[in-house]
């Protein structure tokens, strides 16, 4: 795991909306994920979840209203030890009453008192009926806090519990801890900048039923596409045919062939800051495509022409703006650092990340990799991690981070 990820202190807050069901899966979802949890549970909170269930699954205490201001634990001032232990404050469903008493800067219960008190990041998950988020009141609280810089966290659409349907919704664990990793990141030196990253294989298909492609997975591109999302980035993923599901916080624009994946990337280059080139594109396609299946007629072989496909980390070097950071990647079975040198060099890129497809726990299909980030200045690092640490050395190379995050 990330460093800066390691043994996070969390307090979840749960207040008194239906929403709160889902809190013990949360408080699961953080303990999981190597975080300390500590459940701050308001008065109206209790009447949807058990304190009992909540403190089973964090492994402590739950506290309680009750708690705050009480002859047996008040002396313990939990308001502000708590807040002053946190490294994030997760409010997770927050209600309308919740958002009003923050914005308005309340401390009736010990929730409140501890968002007053702490100087964690806060990040808020706003789960109502529809007509609620969108009353004048809610939208202006909401602004109020975000300006105050608070994260507040759109909540999803669909079927709510009061029969409505539109946005109100909690998201799932998943995507709480996705926005919750966000708020923590330690570096945030792309907030403001657009990074288009490229993803996954590309597939030329020879008939309706055959393709040519290769074993590209796109876990690489997507945690460097993670990544840059963490540190603050806006974030476009075009992502070939992979069965990748979590891909919360990239706008995604699906592809197949090459001739697809380069018409997207070059519509939107001129708009990027830094192009991440890890998809594993088809060098060839078919020479003409067979709207029928071709069938075996007897032959023991088969000719099929082909014909290059366009190069697209060269044709972004060529039109490159003043700037423009474009990394590229290089998958080789030989001669690796020669040839990513060579590639540097004819595509005008900025950095490549180099690695041997023939080493044991590397390349497509493994969810480790080891590589060698060389620069157009002749610099050259090593790394070898998971594809996420390794998206971090990537990210840390190209922004000149001279130590892994850690904070």
């Amino acid at each position: 795991m990330d460093t800066w990820k390691s043994k996070k202190r969390v307090v979840l807050g749960i207040t008194g909306g239906i929403a709160a069901y889902k809190g013990p899966e949360i408080v699961r979802a953080l303990v999981k994920a190597g975080c300390e949890v500590e459940v701050v549970l308001t008065g109206d909170g209790e009447r949807f979840v058990s304190p009992l269930v909540l403190s089973t699954l964090a492994g402590r205490r739950t506290w309680r209203r009750e708690d705050f201001l009480s002859d047996e634990h008040g002396w313990k001032i939990p308001h502000i030890t708590l807040a002053d232990w946190a490294d994030v404050v997760v409010v997770a469903p927050c209600t309308a009453e919740t958002i009003a008493n923050t914005a308005q800067g309340r401390g009736k219960e010990l929730l409140a008192s501890l968002l007053l008190a702490t100087r964690a990041p806060v990040v808020l998950f706003p789960a109502m009926n529809v007509n609620m988020l969108a009353n004048p009141a809610t939208a202006d609280n909401l602004e109020t806090l975000r300006e105050r810089g608070y994260t507040v966290v759109e909540p999803d659409s669909g079927d709510l519990a009061c029969g409505y349907e539109g946005k109100g919704r909690l998201p799932s664990p998943d995507i709480i801890l996705e926005e919750m990793w966000r708020a923590l990141c330690p570096d945030r030196r792309l907030k403001g900048k657009n990074v288009l990253v490229t993803a996954g294989p590309t597939w030329e298909f020879l008939d309706p039923v055959r393709f040519l492609s290769n074993p590209s997975t796109g876990k690489m591109g997507i945690a460097a596409a993670r990544s840059a999302w963490y540190r603050g980035a806006s974030v476009d993923l075009v992502l070939g045919p992979v069965s990748l599901s979590n891909l919360y916080g990239f706008r995604v624009v699906p592809v197949v062939s090459a001739e697809d994946m380069k018409k997207a990337v070059l519509s939107r280059s001129d708009d990027m800051d830094f192009i991440v080139k890890a998809a594993a594109v088809g060098d060839y396609r078919a020479a003409s495509f067979s709207g029928e299946k071709i069938k075996r007629s007897g032959a023991d072989t088969l000719r099929i022409d082909l014909v290059q496909n366009t190069d697209i980390a060269a044709a972004l070097g060529k039109k490159k703006k003043p700037g423009q950071t474009l990394i590229g990647f290089a998958a080789e079975s030989h001669d690796l650092l020669k040839n990513a040198a060579e590639k540097i060099r004819k595509k005008n890129l900025d950095f490549i990340v180099a690695n041997d497809i023939t080493a044991e726990n590397a390349g497509f299909a493994s969810d480790t990799n080891s590589v060698r980030i060389l620069g157009a200045d002749g610099s050259m690092t090593e790394y070898s991690g998971t594809k996420e640490d390794v998206a971090e050395a990537i990210w840390n190379t190209v922004l000149g981070v001279k130590q892994p995050l850690t904070e």
